[in-house]
């Protein structure tokens, strides 16, 4: 998707019917920050949201990165992807198939999020754009890590195809997860900081 690293904000599902109308400026706010400091990817992570509420978030986030380098994903939802213009869908690895959402809707974007090498080769030939894997270090609830070389073993199979480091990522260990070969990193407390996003965006992408 890019030559430079990735870096991937994933919202973290806040917002639910009763507080969308206290939340919703306060995020948009946060990913205006986000895509002026040239963030790679944003992923709606909305879940607890009804498909109106959700189309009409996703509508405005869309608009508010058009004409940046900034591509919008919806968590889970190709439909409410392509009804608001977004450029894809991320997608579990237990969720709809990635091939049935290809042809579905061949014009979107396709993230996955993977546990293992293996996962990743079957999503990689079911037509996904980029793997997101781990988690890289420990994280709350999310099982055991996988590790830096674990990481560097699956990037290295499976190159030029785009892997992500996930999971306990920080402003201390993503140069890491860089040196580890993946194209990237996602994350969603790391980057719900405005002022750790600006730093390492402009530590990747102004030199």
């Amino acid at each position: 998707m890019t030559a430079r690293p990735m870096t991937y904000l994933i919202t973290p599902g806040d917002l639910t019917p009763e507080t969308f109308s206290e939340l919703r400026q306060r995020l948009i706010d946060h990913l205006r920050v986000a895509i002026s400091a040239g963030i790679s990817a944003i992923q709606l992570r909305e879940r607890s949201l009804p498909t109106k509420l959700l189309v009409d978030l996703a509508a405005e986030v869309v608009s508010m990165a058009r004409g940046s380098e900034t591509k919008i994903f919806i968590n889970e939802r190709a439909d409410v992807a392509k009804a608001a213009g977004a450029a894809g869908v991320h997608l579990r690895s237990d969720s709809m198939p990635c091939a049935a959402v290809r042809r579905s809707f061949p014009s979107l974007l396709i993230g996955v999020s993977t546990h293992s090498l293996s996962e990743i080769k079957v999503v990689m030939k079911s037509g996904a754009d980029l793997a997101v894997f781990g988690p890289v270090f420990e994280t709350p609830g999310k099982g055991e890590p996988v590790g830096l070389a674990e990481l560097a073993r699956v990037s290295d199979a499976v190159r030029p195809f785009p892997v992500l480091g996930l999971g306990g990522v920080d402003a201390s260990n993503y140069p890491g997860v860089l040196h580890a070969g993946a194209a990237g990193f996602a994350a969603i407390r790391l980057f719900a900081d405005a002022t750790a996003l600006k730093r390492i965006s402009k530590e990747l992408y102004e030199h």
